[in-house]
């Protein structure tokens, strides 16, 4: 070997040692420690009282049992009452005082009313348009029922006038992200699930800095989960620095919570309040094709110009303000004049939060299935879904709605992957087709049914993204750009395979037994 080969050997060896040693005294490890600490203490103490104090066993029998009464009597989702009751009863010392503490945690509490607060106050900002909403129930009173529904328990508003742009792919929005950037004039609100350094991130920030310069109000906020693999955990202070106003939301910190399971999902990129973005792209260069950790990745987002961008603003200040004395959304959801004449057809951007009680993204999704004439197309990561979902996409199959679904060929994570083949037998004996993106992962969520109505946005078909997650989407119904959505999934189709039950049985019998056995706590995990 020469010496130029040699130096990059040691040069690899010294960056691996650096990162093994970065993974095992860095922040993220510390916080672990201290959590899995506090989790050993606990059980020691229960182990404790199990052993030391007589009839504690039978007499948490007993609470666990009265646990499971009260369990199964809460309005709750089926399979998490489920997956309780097997916890519970499988440790009545753990898994009941587990679930007390879930369900009391004074933390999440606190983040409930809070925006529940947040919501009350800010419902003065947003009001509908009566003539548009009399326009849509004369066009489809069904859709307008839905836009009712939506507007009373998630006040969010259904526009016109409104351009939407379709991407199909994370680097066509990533181009048209950096153009619409360098338009800023007056603000830039930036809310994202992951932000990841690399060449991306570079690309955005190099636009952010240069606009912050030029006196443009920029604003990013992220996960707390990007601390463990993509940020540093003091990254918003350096991007303070930059005059960028920054923050995570729920960092996570060395002390046991519920919350932390509740994230936000969302991707939102708002500016001047004229041009608004969502989707799933997140920022990471994998989203745009530069890195392939487990092959071509697909993922779709929208642009949208005009009316509907309120809602994408609204959105992003109530999460903001979760942690701030609330503001004055006035001065940036006073709608611009872009100058977008079109009344041919609808969109509705939408949130979804865990703590509103109203599960908004489900039914919306819902309303589309079982609402479906001829077709009901859906692109999704993953696929690990109640009875309710799989009974709903059975049906429409089974009264002849040509129901298709493009999943992932390469997961990114097994697990999740595993349960969603636990799901494939019924789907297909109903009618179902499934297909599987051969060229790598497919990240998209996006429904297209009968020619007039999509979704895209943020929300996967699994319990995080249905139940634990803030998310968002846009509900868009008679407009141009749906054909193009349908197009793209006729697109990506054509390189997919299709999965027929013969391939099911054929498949791997260790992932069977592993989803099936993961599939009792899939709602908690």
């Amino acid at each position: 070997m020469n010496d130029a080969g040699a130096n990059n050997k040691n040069g690899l060896l010294e960056k691996g040692r650096s990162g093994v040693l970065h993974v095992i005294f860095g922040r993220s490890a510390v916080v672990l420690v201290l959590i899995l600490i506090q989790l050993i203490l606990m059980f020691w103490v229960f182990d404790y009282f199990r052993k030391s104090v007589p009839y504690f066993f039978g007499g948490h029998l007993i609470i666990a049992l009265a646990l499971v009464f009260i369990v199964l009597n809460r309005p709750s989702n089926p399979a998490m009452q489920l997956s309780w009751v097997v916890i519970i009863m499988i440790s009545p010392v753990v898994g009941g005082l587990f679930y007390f503490y879930v369900e009391t945690h004074p933390g999440q509490r606190i983040l409930e009313k809070r925006l529940e607060t947040l919501y009350k106050q800010t419902a003065k900002y947003i009001t509908q348009d009566e003539e548009i909403a009399q326009k849509l129930a004369k066009r489809d009173k069904g859709t307008a029922r839905m836009a009712d529904y939506i507007r009373k328990h998630g006040n969010f508003s259904v526009y016109q006038n409104t351009k939407v742009t379709y991407f199909p792919l994370g680097e066509n929005k990533f181009e048209a992200m950096l153009q619409e950037l360098e338009k800023a004039e007056k603000f830039i609100f930036l809310e994202y699930f992951i932000v990841e350094k690399g060449y991306m991130w570079a690309k955005v920030l190099e636009v952010l800095q240069r606009k912050v310069a030029e006196g443009v109000e920029v604003r990013l906020m992220y996960d707390g989960t990007c601390a463990f693999n993509y940020l540093p955990y003091r990254y918003p202070e350096e991007i303070r620095k930059m005059g960028i106003q920054c923050k995570m939301f729920s960092p996570i910190l060395p002390i046991l919570s519920t919350h932390y399971n509740n994230r936000d999902h969302r991707k939102i990129l708002v500016i001047d309040g004229k041009v608004g973005f969502t989707g799933g792209v997140n920022i990471g260069d994998e989203y745009i094709n530069r890195r392939a950790p487990f092959g071509h990745w697909k993922d779709t987002a929208i642009m949208l110009e005009g009316d509907g961008v309120e809602g994408l603003t609204q959105m992003f200040l109530q999460m903001w303000n979760v942690t701030e004395k609330c503001e004055d959304f006035g001065k940036y959801l006073q709608k611009e004049n872009c100058g977008i004449q079109d009344d041919s057809g609808f969109i509705l951007p939408f949130g979804d939060s865990p703590f509103d009680r109203e599960l908004i993204g489900e039914t919306v999704y819902m309303d589309i299935i079982n609402r479906a004439e001829d077709y009901v197309h859906i692109m999704t990561p993953y696929l690990i879904i109640d009875h309710e979902m799989e009974t709903a996409l059975c049906y429409a199959a089974k009264r002849g709605v040509d129901v298709k679904l493009i999943l992932p060929h390469i997961p990114d994570k097994k697990m999740p992957f595993a349960l969603a083949k636990t799901h494939y037998p019924q789907l297909l004996k109903a009618g179902v087709r499934i297909f599987e993106y051969t060229p790598g992962f497919v990240h998209a969520k996006v429904f297209s049914s009968d020619g007039r109505k999509a979704v895209v946005g943020t929300i996967n078909l699994d319990y995080r993204s249905l139940y634990l997650h803030f998310e968002c989407g846009a509900f868009l119904f008679d407009l141009p750009v749906i054909e193009e959505i349908e197009k793209d999934f006729e697109h990506t189709l054509a390189e997919c395979q299709e999965v027929t039950m013969a391939d099911y049985r054929k498949g791997n019998i260790i992932q069977k037994i592993c989803g099936k056995a993961l599939k009792l706590l899939a709602p908690l995990m």
